[in-house]
């Protein structure tokens, strides 16, 4: 709720401009029974036609004026509403960027885009119809319930009872309602988290020809929605009916009392319409209190998702120190290094101990599961080790600050990604002021350069969402060229080379070699023959390191790396047919 707080005092002007020009138009509008009553009284009994004229023209005029703060009203509204929602929006998609990868995965990617956009959009929504009628809808109410006791107080007596009645339905209602739309949007993150996994593994879907098992598992989860949405929506939607039914006896008894009133001498015709059509207002108000109740149900619940989200801090911050320079001490360098994701009973990576120099290149390799990119992960603080000491040129990885270490790290993921846009607006991510020259010795390092030239369209060629026009290895070798082009002193391609051919990765492989000299390169990969090149390698095993040193060193001592050459046909005998 503060967050909201902070978000409405950016705009106080429009803000408090909303509810006062609603209660302006709130005022003329209780002013109408009277005027029909005096009509009534004064004008059609004697039958004075001027009178009935001029009180005929200052009920236009009155429907005019209001007509005209109600329109003000609802644009002060609506901006302020808007504004909120943008400044909320920005601010829960900038607390997202801070988030480790930890976080990411504890709240999952379908809830976090649900948020940023459903939920707010409930906030935004809610919020607006709350600054249009939160003082407008009590005011009316509270202003016909005096406005009928100075017209005559015994014969509005009705009111003091049916208000009551009315806001111990409405607070029932709600107690009963809110609770019931959490768990509906609940609901909704598990509908969007099926429809982002289908769309996104639409291939391979098909390709097991499992499409009627995946319409099942969304019908099931659409109509938990729709259950859930029906149930609350029933409870919901006995507001209406039993708002009208207390409002109904409430005027069958202004009715009855000022019938006996009439006959009495006590009260006039007039009157008792003016009290009706209080009676009406306050009917009416309450219709669009019990829908404001209703929406705000919906708007609490998001905004305590939101909250959420909000609450939930960073494991790892951007503080600390600067990268020091590079002087005599390891590139990276991983003393005893565990670490466990959260949630796990067992550590994905423990006892992990090796250093790197500056310039040299080391391999990782191991099975599937090994924990090849978890380590990879830990260079650049998307993660942090739960046990030892990571160091970058000599100093605790966890005292650096987390933008500084990935000014000085270039990493290329197993899954290439690109963003829409131009090929120069991708290849600037790596150096945001990079020139053609750099770029394009980027493209020729990553053997992206001819299939670049074959486009005809240089630097501005277009690219789809996640480089949907391109191949998967000409997305690999942009990704490679993209790290590349901010020249960075630590390299790391976690198997960003599985999708080119043997010949291409081999050229790949020593133009890095050749380019790279002064850079740390991490080459991790399934295949021996991209890392058996390299200065140092490290196999490991189920988490654990099971060899470390040269090609022929393991060859000659590691069993897993042996049984990995075997496997490959890369062992010695090949290595010398190659």
């Amino acid at each position: 709720m503060r967050r909201l707080l902070h978000d409405i005092a950016l705009h106080p002007f429009l803000t408090v401009m909303a509810p006062l020009f609603k209660m302006l138009e709130a005022s003329f509008e209780l002013l109408v029974p009277l005027v029909v009553a005096r009509m009534i009284d004064v004008g059609i009994a004697p039958k004075d036609g001027p009178y009935l004229w001029r009180m005929g023209a200052l009920l236009v005029l009155l429907g005019v004026v209001g007509f005209g703060f109600s329109i003000t009203a609802q644009y002060f509204a609506a901006k302020s509403a808007v504004s909120v929602g943008m400044a909320m929006r920005r601010d829960l998609f900038a607390h997202i960027q801070t988030f480790s990868y930890r976080e990411i995965d504890a709240i999952g990617t379908s809830t976090l885009m649900n948020r940023v956009t459903n939920d707010v959009n409930q906030v935004q929504n809610g919020f607006n119809m709350f600054l249009r009628l939160f003082l407008r809808s009590p005011f009316v109410v509270l202003g016909a319930m005096l406005m009928a006791f100075t017209v005559n107080a015994r014969a509005a007596v009705p009111f003091v009872v049916t208000i009551p009645v009315l806001l111990m339905v409405i607070f029932v209602i709600l107690l009963a309602s809110m609770p019931l739309y959490k768990k509906v949007q609940q609901q909704l993150d598990r509908v969007l988290l099926s429809t982002r996994e289908n769309l996104l593994g639409i291939r391979v879907v098909r390709a097991f020809a499992r499409q009627e098992e995946e319409k099942a598992r969304f019908r099931q989860e659409a109509g938990s929605l729709y259950r859930r949405q029906v149930f609350v929506g029933g409870i919901s939607a006995l507001l209406n009916p039993l708002t009208y039914v207390a409002v109904n006896l409430g005027i069958i008894a202004i009715l009855a009392l000022g019938g006996r009133r009439v006959d009495a001498g006590d009260l006039t015709q007039g009157e008792v319409i003016a009290l009706i059509n209080y009676m009406s207002q306050i009917l009416t108000e309450l219709v669009k209190l019990a829908n404001l109740v209703i929406l705000l149900s919906k708007a609490l619940a998001s905004l305590g998702r939101v909250n959420a989200v909000f609450e939930t801090r960073p494991s790892i911050t951007d503080t600390g120190e600067p990268v020091p320079p590079a002087e005599d001490q390891p590139a990276v360098s991983f003393e005893d290094v565990g670490f466990a994701y959260a949630g796990s009973q067992e550590e994905a990576l423990r006892g992990i101990t090796f250093s790197v120099l500056p310039g040299e290149t080391i391999g990782i390799i191991g099975g599937t599961g090994a924990g090849k990119s978890t380590l990879a992960n830990l260079i650049p603080r998307f993660y942090d080790c739960t046990s030892g000491t990571i160091r970058l040129f000599g100093q605790d990885i966890k005292t650096l600050r987390p933008s500084s270490i990935r000014a000085h790290v270039g990493i290329v993921p197993q899954k290439a990604t690109l963003f829409s846009g131009s090929l120069r607006k991708n290849m600037q991510w790596g150096k945001e002021d990079a020139t053609e020259e750099e770029i394009y010795r980027a493209l020729d390092i990553a053997q992206a350069r001819e299939f670049v030239d074959s486009k005809r369209k240089g630097l501005e060629l277009p690219l789809q969402q996640n480089g949907g026009n391109l191949s998967g290895g000409q997305k690999q070798r942009l990704a490679i060229a993209r790290a590349l082009v901010g020249q960075p002193d630590i390299l790391i391609l976690d198997d960003s080379a599985s999708a080119l051919d043997f010949a291409t990765d081999a050229r790949l492989r020593r133009a890095i070699h050749t380019s790279t000299q002064t850079m740390t390169v991490f080459l991790i990969s399934q295949r021996v023959s991209a890392i058996r090149g390299a200065d140092h390698i490290l196999v490991l095993d189920d988490g654990r390191p099971a060899g470390y040193g040269t090609h022929q060193e393991l060859l000659a001592s590691c069993r897993v790396y042996q049984e990995i050459c075997a496997s490959q046909n890369a062992g010695e005998g090949a290595a010398a047919h190659a």
